[in-house]
């Protein structure tokens, strides 16, 4: 039985711009969509990511090995393309078990429209609903300045820095912010 019900899925949302967005969980077909996804991100933001998703296998690996209980990505898309990817991440045993990760990305066509805000609500309430008590959001201080300050705006709090911890293509040394969000808090603040 799977963790997550997303049965509210495919879903139309409105930006703060008027524009509609269908968001909906990825599917092992949607392999060359997303890659041109993140192509069309620039290269300065690709290069915090944890993969190289520029790389067709990277992706390929990515929608074979699709299991929403450990990853699931949920995808934003405006007339069949694709305009951003945000991921619940979670471990399935062990001590932290009740505790999920969020990755996200958005075109930059798509910022500053509320869709990263969007995004989290949505994988938030995915996640309390799973019985998850915790969500974290690692970004760099100075090169992910936007996306810090939207998960601050949405109630996380800054659980940890790690000074110099990330170093850019020049080798400039960035913090590494670590946020953290009780759901419970979170879930009877936002109410969906």
């Amino acid at each position: 039985m799977p963790i997550y019900r997303l049965a509210r899925y495919p879903r139309e949302v409105t930006l703060r711009d008027g524009s509609r967005v269908i968001l909906r969980p990825m599917t092992p077909s949607d392999g060359p969509a997303l890659l041109e996804f993140f192509r069309r991100i620039p290269e300065e933001d690709r290069y915090y990511l944890k993969e190289d998703v520029t790389s067709p296998k990277v992706i390929e690996r990515w929608c074979q090995e699709l299991d929403y209980d450990r990853a699931l990505p949920l995808l934003a898309v405006v007339n069949g393309r694709i305009v951003a990817d945000a991921t619940l991440h979670r471990r399935r045993a062990g001590a932290r078990r009740h505790v999920a990760e969020i990755r996200l990305v958005v075109d930059p066509d798509y910022r500053q429209r509320g869709l990263g805000t969007i995004l989290i609500q949505e994988l938030c309430a995915i996640a309390h609903d799973a019985g998850l008590e915790r969500i974290t959001y690692e970004a760099a201080a100075g090169a992910q300045d936007l996306a810090i300050q939207t998960a601050e705006r949405l109630g996380f709090v800054r659980a940890a820095v790690l000074p110099g911890y990330i170093r850019d293509r020049e080798g400039k040394p960035y913090d590494l912010v670590i946020l953290d969000l009780p759901l419970g808090k979170w879930y009877e603040w936002w109410q969906f």
